[in-house]
């Protein structure tokens, strides 16, 4: 199928604007006090991002590999199954996001779900259960491209504080961003007659974040947005987010809970939650 890309807000794409109360969340802002220069101050950051930056997206969907994927893990040393360590003449060329050292050799295989036409396979228990039942999978990639790094650090030069403030600003944009492409790839569902569950992005859960160089791969995002990942799979420009979504022919069980907090590493130890809030909506 093929890539969607675009610039939210021109030639017909949907526009986005930067939520300022979520930029606050970010800033630690819980509805204490805010001294009214700071606050022009806040606010004078968010027009200057939203006025230099003009994010942009890809998405596409893919059918699942129904030979490839495996729903359940079976036991080490089923019959007829290969472990993801395994480097014979047997072996699948490129049938893991996870290779070497991450791998768990020896532990029998891990659940993973492959896509057909990409050689993306998403691996992990998190993911397996997060598109279980779905027909199709949508996969999503926007950025703030590389004027958010420049602004950034041109900020950051003429103040800590306004470095901090303006990198907030550009993590509310870029998650507000998100949200209009997963609208995008919504509405294509539901003219197919098919509903959506939310988001999930490389590092939820223990989806690893070595599937970012193959997801990139498959929506060309490197090429055509501009979106670059480093040796530890880290995303650059940093405000750019890469996501996940299964297609469903009946509604998905729990899909509109969005419960990310269930699956998340960090969630005994998280700030957010703490104050009643969460990262994700």
């Amino acid at each position: 199928m093929m890539v969607r890309y675009g610039r939210l807000g021109v030639a017909g794409a949907p526009g986005v604007r930067l939520d300022r109360s979520e930029a606050l969340r970010y800033l630690g802002y819980t509805g204490q006090q805010v001294d009214q220069a700071l606050l022009t101050r806040f606010n004078r950051l968010a027009d200057e991002c939203e006025k230099a930056i003009k994010p942009v997206f890809a998405w596409s969907v893919f059918d699942i590999d129904e030979k490839r994927t495996r729903w359940e893990a079976p036991e080490p040393g089923a019959k007829g199954t290969l472990n993801a360590c395994d480097t014979g003449p047997n072996a699948v060329e490129g049938c893991s996001a996870v290779s070497g050292p991450e791998a768990e050799c020896g532990n029998g295989l891990v659940r993973q779900v492959a896509l057909e036409g990409c050689g993306l396979v998403l691996e992990g228990n998190s993911i397996a259960e997060h598109l279980r039942g779905a027909c199709k999978v949508a996969l999503m990639a926007c950025t703030l491209g590389a004027v958010s790094e420049r602004e950034m650090r041109k900020h950051e030069a003429i103040s800590v504080a306004d470095g901090v403030m303006f990198g907030s600003c550009c993590s509310a944009f870029v998650e507000a961003a998100a949200n209009v492409t997963e609208g995008l790839i919504v509405s294509f569902a539901h003219d197919m007659g098919l509903t959506t569950n939310w988001r999930f992005s490389p590092g939820y859960g223990d989806l690893p974040l070595s599937a970012q160089p193959a997801l990139l791969k498959a929506l060309d995002a490197s090429r055509r947005l501009g979106i670059a990942v480093t040796s530890t799979n880290m995303l650059v420009p940093v405000k750019s987010v890469t996501a996940v979504l299964g297609l469903f022919e009946k509604p998905a069980d729990g899909g509109e809970a969005r419960d990310a907090c269930a699956i998340c590493r960090l969630r005994d130890g998280c700030e957010l939650r703490k104050r009643g809030v969460t990262c994700h909506g």
